[in-house]
């Protein structure tokens, strides 16, 4: 008021506008520390209110994690024959003996992550288990007459026996995996040298020496650069140079290599991540061409952040997020039933797996840890609403709450399709290195509160 009163006294009167010039400036003070204070109340409120939100989070995501691993604990454990039953019914009840490899060293790399990074998992029955599913791995799981060189089965009786053997590297990558960090637990230095020696094996496999697979070369089948080859690679990186410098400096270009194989998804001025390219990084003909994973392009996405922050490197933090988050959840949403597609087309036409339109519980689990990973970071708070956005529908949709642990495989309306919690692709992993990881991430968000 008094502000308005100078207004109406000083209009064309020159005399008491020098007159009252300091009262102005006064009135103008009073009333910027009136608005300085709203605001600032405002911004506090919204710090509040995000704190709180992920306190919620924070205190589900545990709950959560403590029953998965109760459920496996409980249920998944051969005492006959060691390592791990992955075949599980919805209540607990083992359907199948059959031991993939990719899913024993999952489960003994989960378990040893868990017991050697938080405190309330360093039991020790987890410890047991995790030995006894490496020592199964380190009997059976190597087939020395498989390939030029020796590899990984894919599948073992329940006895050890070798079933069958993929012409892929992917089961040498969880067996390395769960070697190594089995050995940052017991110390077991021979553990660390066998896990180095199978990933000299398979990164010249993966760089092009691919006849150790034992995979022949047709006349018309076109060579392809799968995602998940450069992805896997990086993926074990970062496990064997975690508290390395010296391996992290063996290994420093494979790493960059491993980026740039994985950069050269992205195609079409940058609009689309496409899961195979030529050898040359070219978009291939037909629907190999076409093809496009969501979910992938979103661990890629924290794979690629992950390293980007060890190193340093600003302009691919930026291109994680923008590129392999954002762009991937945008086209990967269903705006219709919520929940992200399996598998797209990127020029439209139905995708020819047949499950492609399914909600999966492994791509959401792995958005959950993007986009978290992201905001934790940035502060963003658009990245914590994609974050919210994953959160309710995976949430709200995968868990059991009768049984316990997560259904895996839904139909687009959201509804279970499959009711087993463990298969020949789902075992002790997604699930529980999700919260794993976003439990952590939240606890760091939470002791040191960012601005909204």
């Amino acid at each position: 008021m008094v502000l308005c009163l100078l207004e109406q006294l000083t209009d064309g009167r020159p005399q008491l506008g020098e007159k009252y010039r300091e009262l102005g400036a006064w009135c103008v003070q009073e009333i910027l520390q009136h608005v300085q204070a709203k605001r600032y109340n405002i911004v506090d409120l919204k710090r509040k209110m995000t704190a709180e939100k992920l306190g919620r989070f924070r205190e589900r995501i545990r709950t959560e994690l403590d029953q998965v691993v109760e459920f496996w604990l409980k249920y998944s454990h051969d005492k006959e024959f060691g390592g791990f039953f992955t075949c599980i019914g919805k209540d607990g009840k083992v359907y199948d003996e059959l031991k993939y490899v990719w899913l024993q060293g999952r489960q003994v790399w989960m378990y040893c992550r868990l017991y050697r990074t938080m405190e309330r998992f360093r039991r020790p029955e987890i410890l047991e288990a995790a030995i006894s599913g490496g020592e199964f791995l380190q009997k059976f799981a190597w087939v020395p007459s498989a390939g030029s060189s020796g590899k990984c089965a894919f599948c073992l009786s329940r006895d050890g026996r070798a079933v069958k053997v993929q012409r892929t590297i992917f089961s040498e990558c969880f067996y390395v995996m769960a070697l190594d960090e089995l050995s940052r637990v017991t110390g077991d230095q021979g553990m660390q040298t066998e896990a180095e020696r199978v990933m000299g094996l398979l990164v010249g496999w993966a760089r092009g020496d691919s006849a150790g697979l034992g995979r022949p070369e047709l006349a018309g089948d076109t060579p392809v650069n799968s995602m998940a080859v450069p992805m896997m690679v990086l993926c074990l990186l970062e496990q064997l140079t975690d508290g390395r410098p010296q391996l992290g400096e063996k290994y420093r270009e494979l790493g960059a290599w491993c980026v740039q194989e994985i950069l050269q998804h992205v195609q079409r001025g940058g609009t689309a991540i496409l899961e195979n390219v030529s050898k040359e990084g070219k978009e291939l003909p037909g629907c190999q061409g076409r093809l496009q994973n969501p979910g992938h392009a979103l661990e890629a996405g924290w794979f690629l952040l992950q390293y980007a922050t060890g190193h340093g490197e600003r302009e691919l933090q930026r291109v994680a997020v923008e590129t392999f988050m954002e762009l991937p959840f945008r086209t990967g949403w269903d705006p219709q039933h919520r929940g992200l597609f399996y598998f797209l087309d990127v020029d439209g036409h139905c995708p020819t797996q047949l499950e492609w339109s399914m909600k999966l519980w492994w791509p959401h689990c792995e958005a959950l840890i993007a986009f978290l990973m992201a905001y934790a970071q940035h502060k963003e708070p658009a990245l914590l609403d994609r974050f919210t956005q994953v959160y309710d529908y995976t949430f709200s949709h995968f868990p059991d709450p009768e049984h316990g642990e997560w259904f895996g495989y839904l139909s687009q309306q959201g509804s279970v399709v499959l009711d087993f919690k463990g298969g020949p692709f789902k075992g002790f992993f997604h699930v529980p290195r999700c919260l794993y990881m976003c439990e952590r991430l939240l606890d760091g968000l939470i002791e040191q509160p960012c601005d909204p």
